[in-house]
């Protein structure tokens, strides 16, 4: 604001002093001579021409047939898992056509924009151990030659775009109001008629340069609203990537470019930030289909050339047998932090996107056991077309197949980090690493890994056992299957660890002793035997190991016993076996 008079404290907007200026040196027959570069002057009078940023931003220097795509996100809220398949998909294709992916915060709509929102987006993505080559780092830096990556500061770029167009005819002043534009959609509702600003509804569109301008001069509030040639009775077929050829009408919606407030609306910006940042393919969900006559035309009015768009269908959830989107609403798997805090490993939850994301997946992974996932080439034609449906069942399924792979110490230090953050219990148990590590190892990086394990939420409940002080404790009463006799389980004990324990033993002398106990007690040596008749003998050796493990464990299912018994050591295993005995 300029204070003109400090006695009167009369406060006029520093714009309005220079368009009464202005209006008072201007005559009328100066504005009659108005064309439309006059009236794109006199709207945007300090911006660049397109021509420097044509040339500021410049083709990328990539191989052929790279693929330049973003992640465009809003800083309004928490990343959706849908965001989070986006980037999976965007950084896999990338990363094997040497690429290009980038990060761009489209924040025009800054009244919705929570503290640190930006950061929460880069956090969140990180997490998952996808990194950006380009983009937004923090609220404040960034990395990359193709920036500003942040729309609210790229505001100079749009004004000069936005000239651009007034001066092809193509954009024009609207000076609606907002009562105008409820009467008018109100109207068209009362009609049963498309609501929007368009033909006969462009109240503005055909207003002369002269009449513009004066209602500009005079303060009359504006904004700048793209003049479509499109006609909604004439149709157009575009080429999507994923759902193939589609037919739409023609845009002829006059839809705003630039608001009161200076900023660009998404439409506008995300066409001059995808031309001028040179993403070769928008990766996105097809509930921006309906928006593509628009997006069409922006484009080639722009003179740009038109990215492919890949339109994927939205990430499902089945309930009570119907399918809807997966919802933020109702829905905790829908947000990336319900993964973290169940302990959902970021590769197992990639892995599983990858496999809803592409056809092909599942079978290569099963073909390639043990490859990367990097190894995977990705075809966006194979993208689903009606929607993968979300299954938190399988993708634990994933993730226990991935958590196999890992070695000890990965699953150790996973699992610390985890605890470290929400589970102080579990953190207090691992403090002893070298003993944590054995139990971690058990039946780890054979041909046959032990997949008991689905998430870090988990771990705890399946260690615990491990741990005298736990163990020990617990008064409840264990459940032992076929031999279910107090006093037969306590014979079976007693006899073990008066004849057959010794912690010394291999795995193989271990196990024929225990078909030796069986023997002894009257039960078959061999399961086998036991099968062929099962009249003969009260159970069997694996019913007699049953019996140890479940004394020893308090489980009737565990990894391998003979190796939980080494970890434990002859001085555990004696105690547990004896608690059970003085009972």
């Amino acid at each position: 604001h300029l204070n003109i008079n400090k006695k009167s404290s009369k406060i006029i907007t520093y714009k309005k002093y220079v368009i009464i200026f202005m209006y008072k040196m201007t005559s009328k027959k100066e504005l009659e001579d108005m064309d439309y570069k006059d009236l794109a002057n006199l709207i945007f009078p300090d911006v660049k021409p397109i021509s420097y940023y044509e040339e500021k931003y410049s083709k990328r220097d990539l191989p052929e047939g790279a693929i330049v795509t973003r992640f465009a996100p809003s800083p309004t809220g928490f990343v959706h898992v849908g965001g989070l398949m986006q980037c999976v998909i965007n950084r896999q294709l990338t990363n094997q056509t040497k690429g290009v992916f980038l990060l761009r915060i489209e924040d025009t709509d800054q009244k919705r924009e929570i503290e640190d929102g930006v950061a929460q987006i880069v956090n969140a993505i990180k997490d998952f151990g996808i990194e950006f080559d380009e983009g937004m780092l923090n609220e404040t830096e960034e990395k990359g030659k193709y920036g500003p990556y942040k729309q609210s500061v790229r505001g100079e770029i749009y004004r000069a775009y936005a000239k651009w167009l007034i001066e092809q005819g193509r954009a024009y002043p609207c000076f609606a109001t907002p009562e105008e534009l409820e009467e008018m959609r109100k109207k068209q509702e009362a009609a049963k008629l498309r609501t929007g600003y368009y033909g006969v509804w462009a109240t503005y569109r055909n207003l002369s340069v002269e009449e513009a301008a004066e209602k500009i001069k005079a303060g009359t509030p504006y904004i700048v609203r793209f003049k479509s040639m499109g006609r909604e009775d004439r149709k157009i077929r575009h080429h999507d990537v994923i759902k193939g050829n589609i037919d739409f009408p023609e845009n002829d919606q006059d839809i705003v470019i630039i608001k009161a407030d200076g900023l660009p609306t998404y439409h506008f910006a995300h066409a001059v930030d995808d031309h001028l940042m040179r993403v070769t393919h928008v990766i996105r969900s097809d509930e921006w289909v309906s928006s593509l006559p628009l997006h069409l035309e922006l484009f080639k009015t722009l003179e740009f050339e038109t990215p492919k768009y890949c339109h994927y269908a939205p990430i499902l959830k089945e309930e009570d047998g119907k399918k809807r989107k997966i919802s933020k609403r109702k829905d905790p798997e829908a947000a990336v932090s319900y993964y973290h805090e169940e302990g959902i490993p970021a590769a197992s939850v990639c892995e599983y996107l990858m496999n809803i994301g592409n056809s092909s997946f599942e079978m290569w992974r099963k073909n390639n056991p043990n490859a990367p996932m990097s190894d995977f080439q990705f075809d966006i034609s194979k993208m689903s077309v009606s929607g993968a449906i979300f299954d938190l069942v399988k993708l634990l399924d994933v993730s226990k197949n991935v958590i196999s792979k890992y070695s000890k110490e990965d699953i150790y230090n996973e699992v610390l980090e985890w605890a470290k953050r929400y589970d102080k219990e579990l953190e207090e148990l691992l403090q002893d690493k070298e003993y944590a590590l054995k139990i971690f190892g058990i039946e780890r990086g054979n041909a046959k890994p032990r997949k008991d394990i689905s998430k870090w939420s988990e771990v705890k409940d399946t260690i615990s056992y491990m741990y005298d002080d736990k163990f020990l404790n617990d008064t409840s009463e264990f459940e032992y299957g076929k031999i279910s006799d107090k006093e037969e389980i306590k014979k079976i004990l007693v006899a073990y660890l008066a004849k057959y324990f010794n912690i010394g033993d291999d795995k193989q002398t271990w196990f024929d002793k225990m078909k030796d106990l069986s023997e002894e007690l009257g039960y078959a040596r061999e399961v086998k035997e036991f099968k062929q008749n099962p009249e003969k003998w009260p159970g069997h050796v694996g019913d007699i190991s049953t019996v140890l493990r479940v004394s020893l464990t308090g489980r009737m299912q565990t990894p391998d016993l003979y190796e939980i018994m080494q970890v434990l050591g002859k001085e555990s295993v004696e105690k547990r076996i004896t608690k059970i005995t003085e009972r």
